[in-house]
Parts: C-alpha cells; structure tokens; sequence
C-alpha cells in the first residue's frame, strides 16, 4: 500500500510572525548591503507624491491659494530631496530644507511636504546626540510659528496650531527615542552574549591545557620512575649475567613486572584521552596513596638503589595530599636513579605534625649538582605545581658542603590554614 501524501491543511503552517520577521530581517539584511537603494526608493516616493501635490492639491489648505505654481515646485523639491540624506546626515538635511518649509508658511502654501520634517526629526532622535534635539524642535517648529503671525486666525487659533505641531513632533520624537533605546539594549545585549561566549571559549581552552599538563605530568610520573627503574635492573642484569645467572633472571622478571605496571597506567590515561564513553571505567583505577609505597620502594631497591625511610607520627591524609607526598617522594628517587651514580643510597624522612601538618625530606648521597638538562623536563617543576595545590613548599637543591648528594624538602601546611 502506497503511503498517502499529507493533505497541504494536515500541515503545520507558519505563524504569521515568524513570516514576518523572516520576512523583516531579509529586509534589513539587502538594506545593510545596499543602503543607497532604499535611501532612493523612499525619497523617491515623497518626491513623487509632493509634485503630484503641487499640480494641485495643495490649493485645499493653502493660506493663499495664489502662489505661483514654479515657486510650489521648487518649494516641493526642496522640502523631499533632502530625504535621501535623512540617514548618513539628519541634521544637515533638515537645515536644508528649513528655508523652504519657512518660505512655505510664509507665502501662505502651506504645503503638505513641509510634514516631512518630522521624519528628519525622527532620525535626529534616532542618531544623534540627545541634545541635538533641543534645536531640532526649535526649527521645525519655527515655520508653524510664522504661519501663526502671518495668517492669525484665518487657519485657526494659534494655540490649535501650536499644540497639533507639537504633538506631531513629540510623537516622532518619542518613536525615534523608543527605536534607538532598543537598538542600544540590542547590542548590549549581544556584545555581552559575545563577551561570555568568548570568555566560555577561554575558560574551554584553559581547561583543556591544564586537563593536558595533569595528564603530562601523570605520564612523566608514570612512565619516568618506571623506566628508571627499568634501566637500573637492566644494568644490573648485565653485570651479573656473567657471575650470577640466576640473579639476571631475577632482574628480567622485575623488568617485565615494571614494564607491565607502566603499561597498564599509560593504557588507563590513553582511554581517558581517547573515548569519554570509557571515563568512568578509566577512574576506577585508584591513583597511588602511601600504603603503596613499600611496592615503589621495592622495585627501587630491586634496580639497585639502596632506601632507608623513617617515619615519625601517624595520621590519616586525604587522598589528595598522600598523591602529592607519594609523587614527590617517587619523582626524587626517580632522579636519584638517573643522575646520583653508582654506589648512591637515599634516605626518606616523612614527619607527621599536628593537625594534618607533613613533612618530608628525601636526601641521596650521590654526585649533587642539578640534574643535566633539569630545565627542560617536567620533574621538579611537577613538584611544586603539586605542592601549590595545597599551599605547601617544596625545595630542591644540592646539600650543603661538606655533604654530598641532593635534597628535597616538603612541606605541606595544616588543612585549616589553606
């Protein structure tokens, strides 16, 4: 069975309002590209429909029906023309054409033309300066007074006249004023809309670097201790290849274990990295505490670097600053592998104080110095960006003479004074 087409009354028709606000914006939008072509067609329209009154017409409300007709015609034209400028120069155009709205009057032809002041009054109220509008009033208003003093009571009492006038031009005024207060809160309001979506866009992008340097520092974490570690039990293996096989064997078992370990952490940050779907599973790896420092000691003593720990007090951290004392103690024995030498030993000294105070000193006994090319890694500078979380310090620097090796202290405050 074929489907039956929906009967034109079965659809949805358009609100007469959207239609024609389509209809308005596409208006606005060709007047925007070509401002000249509607300048021409409205002056255009009143130029047309003052010289068909000056055929004539005018004669019905003209103080003095005898004003020769080419001074009407040159009155007409110099009351629309200047229309075509209403825009681009509202005040220059009713300046124009006040001599001949004032001719008007006076002579007695009262032309309807003269009227079209209170569009370039309008525009005045729409585009300039408020105060503009005080002159503005005073000269259009100017032609009705002279027509009050020439003609008196013959086109009515003074004050009629005076008070339709005013009127009329109140009325334009207010339309002008009422059509520019909306255009103004119009682009308030979108330049505030482009304001908060820049700013939305800034803070994306903020998020998104600071979202890249965790996840940075998380793999420098990760994967330096791991392959120093690796390295250390590879040169171990080597050395004791020849004397000791089963010592070798020990140390292949360690690097694959490590291996493994580094492996499984780079694959949990790579699925945060690349399906959001799979977050959620991602997280449920916890991130390492100082109940898991005994593993980390184990595999650095296994890659030939004897620690001593000393522990002093007890408490219980929040998770936050056991992986910020986890990872600084990880990141100082990762560079006491790399660059203290052979026969270095460390030792860690972790203090608990009161009121969830810690402190923590790692020292080596290695060759001292910076680290080699310590500015570009990510090392001591993951340290502190660590520390600052929790408004503690951290220093890092060689021990004093007569010593030998490095030192880094830490120091976090107690939770209250953060």
């Amino acid at each position: 069975m074929e489907p039956v087409e929906p009967l034109p009354q079965d659809r949805a028709a358009e609100p007469l309002t959207e239609y024609v606000q389509r209809v308005t914006r596409r208006v606005r939008a060709f007047d925007r590209r070509r401002p000249l072509v509607w300048d021409l067609l409205l002056t255009g329209f009143w130029v047309l429909a003052a010289l068909i009154d000056a055929a004539g017409g005018w004669r019905n409300v003209a103080h003095d029906p005898d004003v020769p007709a080419a001074l009407v015609l040159a009155l007409s034209l110099a009351l629309t023309v200047p229309l075509l400028w209403r825009r681009t120069h509202p005040g220059a155009a009713l300046l124009v054409s006040m001599p001949a709205a004032l001719v008007s009057s006076w002579s007695g032809a009262a032309l309807q033309a003269a009227l079209l002041q209170l569009l370039l009054v309008h525009h005045i109220a729409l585009r300039l300066p408020l105060r503009t509008l005080w002159w503005a009033v005073a000269l259009v208003t100017a032609p009705t007074c002279v027509a009050v003093a020439r003609y008196g009571d013959s086109a009515g009492s003074w004050n009629q006249q005076l008070g339709s006038h005013l009127l009329s031009v109140g009325v334009a005024v207010l339309i002008g004023v009422t059509v520019r207060t909306r255009r103004d809160y119009t682009e308030v309001l979108e330049d505030r809309a482009r304001r908060l979506e820049t700013e939305r866009d800034q803070q994306l992008r903020l998020a998104a670097a600071a979202e890249r340097a965790r996840i940075a520092r998380e793999m420098h974490d990760i994967i330096g201790h791991n392959l120093s570690v690796i390295t250390g039990l590879a040169d171990g293996g080597r050395y004791a290849a020849a004397k000791s096989p089963e010592r070798a064997a020990q140390a292949l078992d360690a690097i694959g274990t490590t291996s493994r370990q580094a492996l499984g952490e780079l694959r949990r940050l790579l699925d945060v990295l690349r399906d959001e779907d799979r977050t959620d599973r991602a997280e449920l790896a916890p991130q390492p505490a100082l109940t898991d420092l005994d593993r980390l000691l184990t595999g650095v003593r296994g890659a030939g670097l004897p620690v001593r720990t000393t522990v002093q007090g007890r408490a219980t951290l929040p998770e936050g600053r056991q992986l910020t004392v986890y990872r600084v103690i990880q990141e100082a024995l990762t560079n006491t592998l790399k660059h203290a030498g052979p026969d270095a030993t460390a030792h860690i000294d972790l203090s608990y104080e009161a009121g969830g105070a810690v402190a923590l000193t790692v020292t080596d006994t290695g060759r001292g110095g910076p680290p080699p090319a310590a500015s570009e890694g990510r090392g001591l500078p993951g340290m502190r960006e660590r520390t600052s979380l929790y408004g503690g310090t951290l220093e890092a620097g060689p021990r004093p003479r007569p010593e030998r090796g490095w030192r880094v202290h830490l120091r976090l405050p107690e939770e209250s004074a953060q």
